[in-house]
């Protein structure tokens, strides 16, 4: 498979460079055929559509925050359908609703993938995106991620496994990916500087950091990871580092 039909990028990663031409412009430039979404994006999914096209690019995911898909559901169908927008992924809950029982976290659980059922019947995928705050051990001995996971049970809901995150959450990425194989659909492909390195929130480009992505990415997508998607949350050079963390993953995977 070439890589370019699997190698997507967030573009949260290239928000610095202003408006929305800009940063696909840059993801053009660095040698990317796919990007992934936010939830602003959705606004106007005719302009969103129409400039994907003029530079030849998809956006086969998004994110969308709970808000969007309590109380915006089917505009929200619509305007994914209309860009294009097959899978969906809700990356966060807001810091006032991250329980501290693992029964809060079952029941956001099970809210998340009702939603899931819903965007089924209509053919759109939706998935979480883990952080770091969701390996915390809680009340019962579980982490939030593990009893979110228990609550969504049973649900077409599935996981973006952000894997620099996990390791920052203090786990090991290639047993998470493992045991939840069977609900992974994506992975966020970012990397973590060194240990000291404060630059950038401690972040890096892909391939500049501590995390072994040639085992990582292997790993990923044995256990059902789809679409790879570069991440970077605070990048100082925007463009540079998805020009540099492209450049790296093309001539890994070759």
């Amino acid at each position: 498979m070439d890589i370019s039909d699997i190698l997507s990028i967030q573009l949260y990663s290239l928000r610095g460079l202003g408006p929305l031409e800009r940063q696909l412009d840059a993801a053009e430039a660095a040698g990317f055929r796919l990007v992934e979404t936010i939830g602003s994006h959705l606004a106007d999914p005719k302009m969103l559509k129409a400039q994907l096209d003029r530079r030849g690019l998809t956006a086969p995911s998004g994110h969308i925050g709970i808000g969007d898909l309590r109380s915006d559901l089917p505009r929200i169908i619509e305007a994914a359908k209309e860009a294009g927008i097959r899978q969906l992924y809700m990356p966060a809950y807001p810091e006032a609703e991250r329980g501290k029982t693992s029964e809060s976290w079952a029941k956001a659980g099970a809210e998340l993938g009702a939603i899931a059922e819903t965007l089924k019947a209509q053919s759109i995928g939706l998935g979480y995106h883990n952080h770091h705050w969701e390996l915390e051990v809680l009340d019962d001995g579980r982490t939030a991620l593990e009893s979110f996971f228990l609550g969504a049970a049973g649900s077409p809901l599935t996981w973006q496994a952000d894997i620099a995150w996990l390791a920052r959450g203090g786990v090991d990425p290639v047993a998470w990916l493992g045991r939840y194989s069977s609900i992974l659909t994506s992975a966020h492909v970012k990397d973590q500087a060194p240990a000291g390195v404060t630059a950038d929130d401690g972040w890096t480009d892909v391939g500049a950091g501590i995390l072994d992505w040639p085992l990582l990415w292997k790993v990923a997508r044995d256990n059902g990871a789809g679409i790879m998607t570069v991440e970077h949350d605070n990048p100082s050079d925007p463009a540079g580092f998805a020009a540099r963390s492209h450049a790296y993953l093309v001539q890994m995977t070759a």
